[in-house]
């Protein structure tokens, strides 16, 4: 391919697809520019097919530290394990251009994006996906079809689309969507709580006191949760901005493409085919049986019955067949027999109907030693969360790419999926992809309702003991439910469900909670998560083409109604919470901030004492004199908290009899103490002053004890005070 630059503007970006300069060994490459920000995208395709039928298709988003001027952090001066970031903008880009392969395509295909320079105004995931893309569409792989990502973000009110990502941070919605002429693909969606501060009025001003039940200010949130309308209203125009983008991207970038590859489509389909239509003759009935109310692990245990009947009918009659070939015919007749009985008989394999969610049952605070803790089942999906509270100093600290230091976050969701709660024998091992992009789907959905301003760390872990069906959403709803169990404030209670979708020509349904058969033959994954007022974040993935917004109305609204229905048994089950026996106890009080010196004492010595005394932790906030005492034992933390009310009522209490001293005034006093910098003066009423040694004479002092004498009587000028803190001079200095 010789050099070609591309220059694309579009839905607010301005960007440059360098092709044949650089990687020109890849399948496809490109070389992206906008701003500052550089990124190399390239495409390799394997020559040999995978044996099973799917697309081994890897993404890897990289960023380089020397792309924002860094050498990266740590013993190890090299980039190694991708952080959470780099994860999630891989399964982004993943779930984006996946649905663009031809169904059959089983050569493994490798798509690369590097960050070379960074842009702290530039969204890298959108670059990201651009890229990816661009190098896709101009590759020689099968590929004629291209997708646009767009970002929404709402700041004061008014839309933004695709804004600077300081603009994105400080607003209240972050909507990415992708797709391409069909319609939308990919949609990740998060409600952004923003603060709102309620002033008080005279009255409580003037009730103020010393000791006060935090404080009167109080940062207030706005969540933020988007209705359906809002929602939908949004994705309309965003579905408008995407297919002007993936137009315009077709047209500049498919006439460099590449000499296309000739690639052979899942190997033995015509065998196949014919093995499907001799077994569907025969094993209608059997088929059918496995699609009648079993459950998960009886429906398992009966295809393995009615393949080993198959693999028997077709050696007595003599038709040839590989193992590969069986499991793909059976995979279409229960895969066609599903999607029949879903269009046309309006029934699931449960025997739900579309719109009904399975039986929930929840139980609370079940394990003694931890903090809160919730057993959600909704079906066959089991999800126990658990959540912890720590101190601000418990946060994960991390570092994005274009940050000048690092960041703390305080509220994270960690979650887990066994092997074994879907049956499989393998051992545990280390989070991935799915893991990490599960818990941040679900953090997404619950952060809004959570104090922004968190002064404490808190911690969910969501163990699946149990899948089939979303067991994200169970994970919203489970973490909801643990958080109040630990007594975590949160302003509204948030459940999700995952929806699907079938669609024929001429017909489609839609379907409520999803299993995991529906999830594999249906057409969409939707997981939608929210309060009784709208929603806080969003999920969708489709396998191939696009969702036109037309669905999107009836999607979100039979979402609605199931998640109130959620909604309704959770706030049944909130009620019912006993706190736990191993919740720590924290007490939450404002003291006068001038007071807050003498809590901490000289050097740090009287908190320290309230720490080893009473066995608990203590976070002072200097500026707003917040004060916040946590410990195990209620009593010792009770009796810390009055400890700290004494120390400062005493200290208010010697405030006020600290006399007044007249501006400009002579007064005698006794030389208690010389330093080097100054004389401590004992003034009539028995208070200390410092007399500094500037103050004593115009001209420079060498030697205090040369000229004064601890215990003898000396005349000071009061030049000021300010409580109990008096600027002294000598009447000499001030008459010179």
């Amino acid at each position: 391919m010789q050099e070609k630059i591309v220059e694309i503007a579009k839905n607010h970006l301005n960007e440059s697809y360098q092709f044949g300069k650089v990687a020109r060994q890849a399948d496809g490459s490109v070389l992206y520019r906008q701003g500052k920000a550089v990124l190399l995208s390239t495409v390799l395709m394997g020559s040999k097919t995978v044996d099973e039928p799917f697309l081994p298709l890897t993404v890897q988003y990289l960023e380089k530290a020397y792309a924002a001027g860094k050498i990266p952090g740590g013993f190890i001066k090299r980039e190694s394990k991708p952080s959470d970031f780099e994860t999630l903008t891989s399964r982004i880009i993943d779930r984006s251009l996946r649905p663009l392969f031809p169904e059959g395509f089983t050569h493994p295909v490798v798509i690369t994006v590097l960050v070379l320079s960074s842009d702290e105004k530039v969204d890298l995931q959108v670059a990201a996906l651009h890229a990816a893309n661009a190098a896709l569409l101009s590759s020689s792989l099968p590929i004629e079809k291209g997708i646009a990502a767009v970002r929404i973000g709402k700041e004061g009110g008014e839309l933004r689309i695709n804004p600077p990502l300081d603009v994105l941070e400080k607003g209240s919605l972050d909507l990415l969507l992708v797709g391409g002429e069909e319609g939308l693909s990919m949609i990740e969606m998060a409600a952004q709580a923003t603060e709102k501060v309620e002033e008080p009025d005279a009255a409580e001003l003037a009730a103020e006191a010393v000791i006060s039940p935090m404080p009167l200010v109080l940062p207030r949130q706005e969540i933020n949760d988007l209705p359906e309308e809002e929602l939908l209203e949004l994705i309309r125009r965003g579905t408008e901005a995407v297919r002007d983008g993936s137009r315009a991207f077709e047209e500049a970038i498919l006439p460099l493409k590449r000499t296309t590859v000739q690639v052979e489509l899942s190997g033995g389909e015509e065998k196949v085919a014919e093995i499907e239509a001799f077994l569907s003759e025969r094993l209608d009935r059997e088929i059918d049986a496995l699609l009648s109310g079993l459950s998960k692990s009886e429906r398992s245990d009966a295809l393995n019955g009615v393949k080993a009947t198959a693999a028997a009918l077709l050696e007595e009659y003599a038709v040839s067949f590989e193992s590969a070939e069986l499991d793909r015919a059976m995979d279409l007749l229960v895969g066609t027999k599903v999607r029949r009985q879903i269009l046309e008989e309006r029934r699931r394999a449960d025997g739900r109907g579309l719109e009904e969610v399975r039986p929930i049952t929840i139980e609370t605070n079940l394990l003694p030693s931890v903090h809160g803790s919730c057993l959600f089942t909704r079906g066959e999906t089991q999800a126990l969360v658990t959540a912890t509270l720590g101190e601000a100093r418990d946060g994960q600290i991390y570092e994005l790419l274009t940050d000048s230091s690092s960041r703390t976050e305080c509220f994270m969701v960690h979650y887990n999926f066994p092997a074994f709660s879907v049956g499989e024998a393998r051992p545990i091992g280390a989070p991935g992809r799915r893991e990490l992009g599960h818990g941040n789907l679900a953090k997404r959905a619950l952060e809004p309702v959570i104090d922004r301003e968190l002064s404490r760390t808190v911690r969910l872990v969501s163990e699946i003991l149990e899948s089939n069906g979303s067991s994200s959403m169970a994970t919203v709803c489970g973490g909801a439910l643990a958080l109040c169990a630990a007594e975590v404030e949160v302003q509204a209670l948030v459940a999700g469900v995952a929806m699907g979708l079938v669609v024929e020509e001429g017909s489609h349904a839609v379907l409520t909670d999803i299993m995991g058969l529906e999830d594999h033959y249906g057409d969409m994954d939707f997981k939608i998560a929210g309060t009784e007022h709208g929603i806080t974040a969003m999920q969708m993935d489709v396998r191939e083409g696009g969702i036109a917004p037309e669905l999107f109305a009836e999607v979100l609204e039979q979402a609605r109604k199931a998640r109130l229905q959620i909604l309704q048994t959770m706030e049944e089950a909130r009620k019912r919470i006993q706190p736990s026996g191993a919740l720590p106890v924290t007490e939450h009080f404002v003291i006068d901030p001038s007071k807050i010196v003498h809590v901490i004492g000289k050097a740090g010595s009287t908190i320290r004492d309230i720490i080893q005394r009473f066995e608990v932790s203590i976070d002072l906030d200097r500026e707003k004199g917040g004060v916040k005492v946590t410990g195990q034992d209620r009593e010792k933390v009770q009796a810390a908290k009055e400890h700290i009310t004494g120390i400062t009522e005493a200290a208010e209490s010697a405030s006020d009899r600290f006399p007044a001293f007249e501006k400009g005034k002579r007064y005698t006093g006794t030389i208690k103490r010389i330093v080097d910098y100054g004389l401590f003066v004992e003034m009539p009423g028995g208070n200390d002053a410092l007399l500094h040694i500037s103050k004593i004479a115009k001209d420079r002092v060498e030697n205090l004890r040369d000229r004064y004498h601890e215990g003898e009587k000396i005349d000071v000028v009061v030049l000021d005070q300010q409580g109990r803190k008096i600027e002294l001079a000598t009447p000499e200095y001030v008459e010179a």
